[in-house]
Formats: structure tokens, C-alpha cells, sequence
């Protein structure tokens, strides 16, 4: 069987912006996203064949024979669809009828984004059926979006830049259902900064829980996938992460989060004390240079060290890790000071997965996850904000590190 291409998501991309742009069909024949539409409608046949053909029918001997190629007319155009015929020609497909050769209008988007969007299963089914009277079980969407997987692994395994500006690591936690009983697991979710100022989600790992150890093992995948430098990593201030980087990447500047610090200084100051302490600690990390913010960290442990000893302590044992964005210009520390931007990011993907109670397995959070930023990351078409001065900046700290593309 002749292995199919896999989709070119960049010259996806770059061809529906231009389409976009211009007003022209995006789901045509020649549109940049018909290639979509008809990898997701041959796997959605594929997976129903799957279903059709299970023990009882192959105990008639009934199989897979070949091929049949159809056009299917859509809103924006007409595609051709391929779907498996079986020797008993007993199967009839739900998602395009033997005989049906017009997609119901505006349907194709609707499914590529349905799940995407959190919908679950059951919802799909049910909103197909009174939006378009077309039954698709509970079964057929499941095993559909099995056939997402391989490209899920694909996308996991795919070569990276060498070089990364600025990478915002942390990890958000969910529930996941195993062997009758419900876990937990931590989802640890890198997003980068290119050379070109462009945003990208490098990787996306499920683990038991956070830890060093586990960062370790994702830092070293990044290497083996061809990362070879990372100017400035931002991180929370898990024990051991710093240490985790430098191991892998050796000249990485690390700045611990400041807001992360912040909330944990004010889980041990009492209620009473922590508007006065917070007006005392802004003047540290709002200060103009690192010799001012330490002269005001000097004053905080002055008036607050007797009554808060470990709270000071912390901040002086993280100093370094914590006071790294001082050495930039404000337009940089804006964006290293915290892990604002991968919040962000987890705080769309939690609008999608919020109702969600516990998945019913590892990969299924995975999918719903990879989906969700397919989405989200077609905002990222263009580079940060005033790029072009930022990279200088980077490209006067770091020398040869950062070069620019210059002619």
C-alpha cells in the first residue's frame, strides 16, 4: 500500500493566510486547507471501516478490497476523497454516503474544530444529527480521532530550530482515569521564541508529576531534536530546574519568575502585614538596576527579617536566579520577568479542557491538548511586537550566539 504524504503544516499555513487575506476559498480544490479536509474525511471512512469490519465480519471473511475515489462537493469547492471498499460491499459510511457527493454547508470547518474546541464526543454526535441529520455514533468520532495519534506523535517528534531566544517552561496538572481509579498527571508545555521573534509550542509531555528529573529528560529531547542554544529560559522556581537546564544547555541565562516568588512569599505572611510587606517588596523587583534592587532587599530583611526569616531567605538563596532580567533593557525585561506568556497559553487551553472531569486516558488529554494550541496558534502568524529592536539587543548581549540576518 503506497504510504500517504504527510501534511506540510507550514505551507498550510502560509497558503490559507494568503487566501485568507485575499478573500479567496480556503476549502477548494486548490484551497490551502482542502488537504485538511480530506486527510480528516479519509480517516473518518478509514475509521469506520475499522468499526464495520470486526470479528464477526471477518469470520465471513469479509476484508478490506482497495480503493474508491469520489469528488465531494463542498461550500467552497470540490475535493477528491478516497475511501476503502470492502469484498462484501455490506459497508455503508455515515460521514459521506455511498451515493452523497455535496457536503452539508459549512460541516467540514465545523468537524475539524468541533473537538478541537472541547466538544465532547456524545455533543458532536448529537449536534451533527440536529444540525445536518447525519448519525455518527459515539463510537465512529471516537475511533475517528484515534486516527489523529500518528500525527500527534509526528508533531512531538518534529525537528526544532537550533537556536531559541526565549523559552517559558512550567506545567499544568489534570486527572486522568487509569485501571479503575482516577491519577494525576502533570503536562509539561515548552513555548519558545525563534530568531524571527515568532511564536511556537516546541513540545507538550505527560508525566506523574512534576519534577527536576522529569525536565531533565524533556530538555533532552528538545537537544536531540536539534536545539543547540536557548538564550534566556524563564521558569517557576521548582528546586533543581535551573540546574536542569545549565546541564543541557550550559550558557542558557535562567530567570526565575517573579510572580511566582511573590505568591510564595505572601503564603507566609500573615494576612495583616501583607499590603504594608508588598509596598515594602515592589521598590526590590520594580527597582531601576540589580545594585538599587538589592540595596531595597537589604531594607526588606531590615524591617521584616525577625518577623519573616524564611520568606527573606528565600529571596536571598533565589537572588540570582531571580534578579537576571535586570541586566536588560525594559522592552526585554517585560518579557522575561515572569511566565506571563506560557499562562497565557494555559489559560486557553483550560477555557477547552475546564469541563472536563478526569480523561479517559494519557494520550486522550494529549490529543485535546494538541488540537486546542492547533487553534490557538494561528494567531501566532506574526513576530512580537517591535521584534526587530528586541533582537538587537539580544544580538549586542549575546555576540555570535544571536546573529541577525543582515545584508
Amino acid at each position: 500500500m503506497e504510504k500517504k504524504k504527510s501534511l506540510d503544516l507550514d505551507q498550510i499555513q502560509r497558503q490559507f493566510l494568503e487566501e485568507f487575506r485575499s478573500g479567496k476559498p480556503t476549502f477548494g480544490k486548490d484551497g490551502a486547507l482542502a488537504p485538511v479536509l480530506k486527510h480528516f474525511l479519509e480517516a473518518a471512512l478509514e475509521a469506520e471501516m475499522d468499526l464495520h469490519l470486526d470479528e464477526e465480519e471477518r469470520q465471513k471473511g469479509n476484508r478490506r478490497n482497495g480503493k474508491v475515489s469520489k469528488q465531494v462537493r463542498t461550500s467552497d469547492g470540490v475535493i477528491d476523497v478516497e475511501s476503502s471498499r470492502d469484498r462484501s460491499s455490506s459497508f455503508e459510511p455515515q460521514i459521506i454516503k455511498k451515493r452523497e457527493t455535496i457536503l452539508a454547508e459549512n460541516l467540514e470547518p465545523r468537524i475539524l474544530s468541533m473537538y478541537g474546541l472541547g466538544m465532547s464526543l456524545r455533543d458532536i454526535s448529537s449536534h451533527l444529527k440536529e444540525m445536518y441529520d447525519m448519525d455518527i455514533s459515539h463510537d465512529t468520532l471516537s475511533a475517528l480521532t484515534e486516527k489523529i495519534v500518528p500525527q500527534v506523535k509526528e508533531w512531538q517528534a518534529r525537528p526544532l530550530d537550533s537556536l531559541y531566544c526565549i523559552l517559558w517552561l512550567d506545567a499544568m496538572h489534570y486527572k486522568v482515569r487509569q485501571e479503575g481509579r482516577t491519577v494525576c498527571r502533570a503536562v509539561y508545555n515548552i513555548l519558545g521564541i525563534d530568531r524571527h521573534g515568532y511564536k511556537e509550542l516546541l513540545g507538550v509531555y505527560v508525566s506523574e508529576s512534576e519534577g527536576a528529573n522529569f525536565w531533565l529528560s524533556v530538555l533532552t529531547d528538545l537537544q536531540q531534536r536539534g536545539v543547540k542554544d536557548v538564550l534566556i529560559a524563564c521558569i517557576d522556581n521548582l528546586k533543581g530546574f535551573a540546574e536542569a537546564i545549565t546541564s543541557v544547555f550550559p550558557q542558557a541565562e535562567v530567570q526565575s519568575c517573579i510572580v511566582h516568588q511573590i505568591r510564595n512569599s505572601l503564603k507566609y505572611v500573615a494576612s495583616k502585614d501583607q499590603k504594608e510587606f508588598m509596598r515594602d517588596l515592589k521598590p526590590v523587583y520594580r527597582a531601576e538596576n540589580k545594585e538599587l534592587a538589592e540595596l531595597r532587599l537589604l531594607e526588606l530583611e531590615e524591617k521584616w527579617g525577625k518577623k519573616y526569616p524564611k520568606v527573606i531567605e528565600s529571596w536571598q538563596r533565589n537572588w540570582e536566579k531571580l534578579s537576571t532580567y535586570f541586566k536588560y533593557s525594559e522592552q526585554i525585561r517585560m518579557l522575561i520577568y515572569t511566565t506571563n506568556a506560557i499562562e497565557g497559553f494555559h489559560r486557553q487551553v483550560r477555557k477547552v479542557t475546564k469541563t472536563k472531569g478526569a480523561f479517559p486516558s494519557d494520550m486522550a488529554l494529549l490529543k485535546l491538548i494538541y488540537l486546542t494550541h492547533q487553534n490557538i496558534s494561528k494567531k501566532w502568524s506574526m513576530p512580537l511586537a517591535n521584534w526587530s529592536q528586541t533582537a538587537q539587543q539580544l544580538s549586542i548581549w549575546f555576540g555570535d550566539r544571536m546573529q541577525l540576518d543582515l545584508k
